[in-house]
């Protein structure tokens, strides 16, 4: 029930009040100028799995600092305190006073996949992994067999804390980072390194396709003292900008399933694409705009293995209030190749300030 008060609570302040949540407060601290701003984002979440809980639930509570020391420094600070705990998010300091090259230094996203480095504020899917509560079948990941499940559980996409290069010059763009491996909030667990790149080339004003490439360091599962590296790879195309009419993101992933190994304790080899499509329509009054959309996934945890992979389709709907604040649902209906399908209805609102 206090899930549920809190959910109806942000979404009638969301209505009555769209004209606020895009401000910003700006201070001045000791030796800078900060910019605090957050997002809040509460959901519900139904599964079709009999004995899966149906739940209201803040998704993400998060304030986010940005600091400006000068032209050459600037940094960010952003906890999480969704679900009741406490969890830094991105935290880094930011140096380069040229958009051709600039380090950081600190916790960030890894130089991967678009998906995960396009911010949940604009992405029209309000699950990267089209989750569905009690489907946990998927080979080495768990969970169900979509694109950005199998990227993330297997730590080549996400946070890390490490360096990152980027930089862009006309039309190409990259990113070069180097990190843990562990992920968000973990201390090393050996000496060895992860390393991701993208290269990124805009042929257009609207069409900019991408490669990348992961590295990740892991404990070999069966010898906790012996170092291993799976290796990612693949190709992404983004045509047209958020907010704006059409726009497509896709993507194809091939790589090492480092948690999963064949009968020779050898990995396998997962690929993995994604497409989604939506169209934004803008509208006036207490409706800035709406947007439907469509996600279809596939996930092959093993290409070596037959009838294990899955399928994931997401019909959704966002509705507008103003800027990045919105009211969405979405349908991921999972198809695995062997068992029943599943679906997950979810329904999130989303108040950005």
């Amino acid at each position: 029930m206090r899930h549920r008060q809190v959910f109806l609570t942000l979404l009638l302040a969301m209505v009555a009040v769209p004209d606020m949540v895009e401000s910003q407060i700006e201070i001045s601290s000791r030796a800078s100028s900060i910019q605090v701003g957050g997002r809040v984002h509460a959901q519900y979440a139904a599964s079709s799995v009999g004995d899966a809980d149906n739940d209201f639930f803040l998704r993400r509570v998060r304030l986010i600092a940005d600091i400006t020391v000068n032209d050459f420094v600037t940094a960010r600070v952003q906890p999480d305190f969704a679900r009741g705990k406490i969890a830094l998010q991105d935290v880094y300091v930011r140096l380069g006073s040229s958009n051709k090259f600039r380090v950081w230094v600190g916790q960030f996203k890894r130089a991967f996949d678009i998906f995960e480095l396009s911010s949940s504020t604009d992405l029209s899917i309000i699950e990267r992994d089209a989750r569905v509560e009690g489907v946990s079948e998927c080979s080495g990941v768990s969970g169900i067999c979509s694109y950005s499940r199998l990227i993330e559980k297997l730590k080549y996409a996400e946070r890390d804390q490490g360096i990152k290069i980027d930089g862009s010059s006309g039309r190409m763009s990259y990113q070069l980072t180097l990190t843990n491996g562990t992920g968000i909030n973990v201390s090393d667990e050996n000496d060895a390194k992860s390393y991701s790149g993208r290269l990124s080339l805009a042929a257009s004003d609207k069409v900019t396709f991408s490669a990348q490439v992961g590295v990740h360091d892991y404990l070999f599962p069966l010898v906790d003292t012996r170092t291993e590296r799976g290796v990612a790879w693949g190709a992404d195309l983004e045509f047209g900008t958020w907010r704006d009419g059409a726009h497509i993101q896709a993507s194809v992933i091939r790589g090492d399933n480092w948690k999963s190994l064949d009968s020779n304790q050898n990995e396998v080899t997962f690929l993995t694409t994604q497409i989604v499509a939506s169209y934004y329509s803008e509208k006036s009054g207490r409706l800035a705009g709406i947007e439907p959309l469509l996600r279809v996934s596939f996930g092959d945890p093993d290409t070596a293995i037959g009838k294990n992979a899955g399928t994931v389709v997401t019909p959704g709907l966002m509705f507008y209030l103003q800027g990045k604040s919105k009211i969405g649902a979405n349908l991921d209906i999972y198809s695995p190749q062997l068992g029943d399908t599943a679906l997950s209805f979810k329904v999130q609102t989303y108040l950005y300030f």
